[in-house]
């Protein structure tokens, strides 16, 4: 995982949090009716806002720490998850596809996603957070080493 990712995780957390904080406050600002009193409404915000800066805070650290990828002229590795762990392998003779794509939040922090489809039913293999010549660099090395392995992929 690039380093980057983690501004990238924290920003894209953050702007989801604005969200919520956003609603919170519109909420506030028009109850007329007072369906909640004033002070209830800002002790949900504050809670609201102490949970977001902790998930802001703690989680692109724990994910940095825990999401790890390799792949090899054999495989293609892959660790995540935050309290479970899992490992998932794909062997380079069972790669159908292997796609980059970049969102625009993705695009202004210069990273890029390569997710590798196989033939197994428990889906594609998904690596993020890969700086984008990281991420080209590995679509072309699997993609040759896919063309150059013998057999369907199935």
């Amino acid at each position: 995982m690039s380093r980057t990712a983690v501004w990238y995780w924290a920003a894209r957390a953050a702007l989801g949090w604005l969200v919520v904080i956003a609603a919170q406050v519109f909420w506030l600002v028009v109850d007329d009716e007072n369906a909640l009193p004033v002070t209830t409404h800002a002790a949900v915000l504050v809670v609201t806002a102490v949970v977001a800066v902790a998930h802001v805070t703690v989680m692109p650290q724990w994910r940095y720490r825990v999401h790890r990828w390799e792949a090899t002229s054999a495989a293609v590795f892959t660790q995540s998850g935050w309290f479970k762990q899992e490992w998932r392998i794909a062997p380079v003779s069972r790669i159908q596809t292997v796609d980059s794509e970049r969102g625009p939040l993705e695009q202004l922090f210069r990273l890029a996603n390569v997710t590798v489809t196989t033939a197994s039913a428990a889906g594609p293999i998904k690596v993020g957070g890969l700086d984008r010549d990281t991420a080209q660099r590995l679509v072309a090395d699997l993609t040759a080493a896919a063309q150059a392995t013998a057999g369907d992929a199935t």
